[in-house]
């Protein structure tokens, strides 16, 4: 279960600093400090989780829905975008293998500069994290864009 609720803190972290911490306060109306326990790691806060519908409101602004797809991966499930947010009009599935490759590139980009030293340390494992999210994101446009032209 610890597993599972650090996975979940680095997503809501990682949601919080996509929407950036002010706009978050005022979305969520929530304080800084508050935001900030939902997602430390410290034992006084382990059991400290964002509320749901501050979740939703956080993930609308957001641009990658963080602690839905860390839920989703939880259960392995796979995560598809409804009629409410159309895939990036630019390009269709062209630009997204060119997006894919970009990505991709800079990701081992980002691992081979983490293990140069042998250790990946935290920081540079958010930052493959973020790479990856990234992915995943180009990945998702891509489906969509896919879906969208065999229908």
């Amino acid at each position: 279960m610890a597993d599972i609720g650090t996975y979940l803190k680095k997503h809501t972290e990682a949601l919080v600093k996509d929407v950036g911490i002010e706009a978050a306060c005022q979305i969520t109306g929530k304080s800084k400090a508050t935001l900030g326990r939902y997602y430390s790691e410290n034992t006084e806060h382990a059991d400290r989780f964002m509320p749901v519908d501050a979740v939703a409101r956080l993930e609308e602004a957001a641009s990658f829905p963080h602690v839905t797809s860390a839920l989703a991966d939880l259960g392995n499930i796979m995560l598809s975008r409804g009629g409410k947010k159309a895939p990036a009009p630019n390009g269709g599935v062209n630009s997204d293998v060119i997006a894919l490759s970009q990505r991709f590139a800079m990701l081992m980009s980002e691992y081979q500069e983490a293990m140069a030293d042998g250790i990946i340390t935290v920081n540079e494992a958010k930052r493959l994290l973020r790479e990856t999210m990234l992915l995943q994101s180009v990945l998702i446009d891509m489906k969509l864009h896919l879906e969208e032209e065999s229908a």
